[in-house]
Formats: structure tokens, sequence, C-alpha cells
């Protein structure tokens, strides 16, 4: 239970400063949604859930493709830039909610979650997946994973961490674990999915994208990780400022590959 209380402080976090969120973090590939919309094959008016909706990185991709969305969001000062997002978009509603509790009034064709389908309760997600999706409903859960082009770059500002005492936080940018660490059959959501019972027809996708990062813009991606957010910080003004002396030796920009990865399931009929 103190795992699950720590889990709920941390994906609390990032509504500390939603707006610097908002901006760090890139989009998701239109490939990658284009795909899950041609996997859902949802007929006009029939709707799409997204659980954690954030700032509306996917929320915006999704609308205005035309799809209706109901957006549930846990964190009110998140669901605040969401709404200022979405605003002159009609057909998409945002509840302020946890998915663990939330009660859907219809059912829907599509369920999305991008980066944060592991916040959620594992306990009872899936359950609550299926009771909020109709018949042949289609899952696709999303997470980018960051990765630095120059592994020079990302071996000295790995040895600032240890230098200042500190461990790399998992799951980013210089985590060195490889990402996604299981793909296919072999990757957790994948197992999940089987072993509820309760889906069918599951994939994974990959996608690339590079993007070129300041030294300002490389801070602002690192400070809108979780593990970065719980530091002290003062500890963390101190890492920051060295990592941007670091880049700015480096050439004054540091290339970020993303990948994009994507689960898709239905549930049966």
């Amino acid at each position: 239970m103190a795992t699950a209380e720590h889990d709920r402080e941390r994906r609390q976090v990032f509504g500390d400063d939603a707006e610097q969120y908002d901006t760090a973090r890139p989009d998701y590939p239109g490939r990658l949604i284009d795909d899950v919309l041609d996997f859902a094959a949802l007929t006009a008016g029939v709707p799409a859930v997204e659980v954690g909706a954030g700032t509306g990185k996917a929320t915006l991709a999704f609308a205005a493709r035309g799809t209706p969305v109901t957006c549930v969001e846990p964190d009110a000062r998140m669901a605040r830039v969401l709404r200022r997002r979405c605003t002159g978009m009609p057909h998409v509603a945002v509840e302020v909610a946890d998915f663990e509790t939330w009660r859907p009034e219809r059912p829907y064709g599509l369920l999305y979650c991008a980066q944060a389908w592991h916040w959620v309760d594992p306990a009872v997600r899936w359950a609550r997946a299926r009771t909020a999706l109709r018949p042949g409903g289609a899952v696709a859960l999303f997470w980018n994973h960051w990765h630095l082009e120059d592994p020079g770059l990302a071996e000295r500002l790995t040895a600032l961490h240890a230098r200042q005492g500190m461990e790399v936080p998992p799951y980013t940018i210089l985590d060195p674990r490889p990402r996604p660490a299981r793909r296919g059959p072999q990757a957790r959501q994948w197992h999940e999915m089987e072993a509820d019972g309760g889906f069918t027809d599951v994939a994974h996708r990959l996608y690339e994208t590079t993007h070129e990062r300041t030294p300002s813009g490389l801070i602002e991606l690192l400070a809108s990780f979780s593990g970065y957010r719980v530091l002290p910080p003062a500890a963390r003004e101190r890492l920051f400022r060295d990592v941007s002396r670091i880049v700015e030796q480096e050439g004054g920009g540091a290339g970020v590959r993303v990948t994009s990865s994507l689960f898709l399931a239905r549930s049966r009929a």
C-alpha cells in the first residue's frame, strides 16, 4: 500500500507547474494518432475516452480529427490548462476524477491513454477499461521514450549526477535501460491484457522521431519528469545549472530521439 500511496503522490507532481509540463513535452506522431483511429474504426459520433488527459498533449490531436472525447484527469490544475487548450471544441468534455472511481455514463468506442496508464491502479485498471468500452471497443495505450542522440553528452550528464550524489531517475532521458525494455508479446502491457481475458487482437507498434533541444529546452524536458520534480529544489537547481553548462560546452544543443510505443487491443464482444 505504501507503494500505491507513493505512486499517487508522484502522479500529482505534474500539476505543480502544469504550464511548464505542457510546454516541455513533445507531441505524439501524427501517424500514431491516425493508426489508433484506423484501428478503432469509430463510426460518426461514437466517442472516445481519454484516461489521464493531462494538459491535452494527445487530446488536441484526436479532437482535431473530429473525434468526440471525454477527458478524465485527476489533477484539477492540469485540467484547467486542458480546458483552456480545448476552448472552442464543444466535442471535448473534461471531467476531474480518478479513473479508478470514475463512472462512465455511456459506452465508448475507444479508450486511449497517453503516458499515464502506469499511474492507474493495476488492481482495477483493466476491469475499469472494460466497463468503459462497448463490446469490440478499442484500447490504445502509448508512451514516448526519450534518448539523447550523442552518447558522449549522455555520459557527461550521467557522470554529473554521480558527482552530485544522485542517481539518474528511472524512465527519464538518461535512464540507461533500453526502452521500450520489452516489445510485443514480451511487454508487460501485452501480458496484462492477455491475462485479463477481456481483450483480443493485441498489437504493438513503434514510431521514431527526432527533436533538437536548446540547453533551456533540455532543462524544461528534464523538469517535466516526476523523478526530477520530487528532488529538493536546491539540488534540482544546482543540477540543472550544470546540465545547461555542459550542453553549452558540447555545442549548445542536444539531439533527442523519441521512440513512441503504442499498444492496441479490442474488448471482447
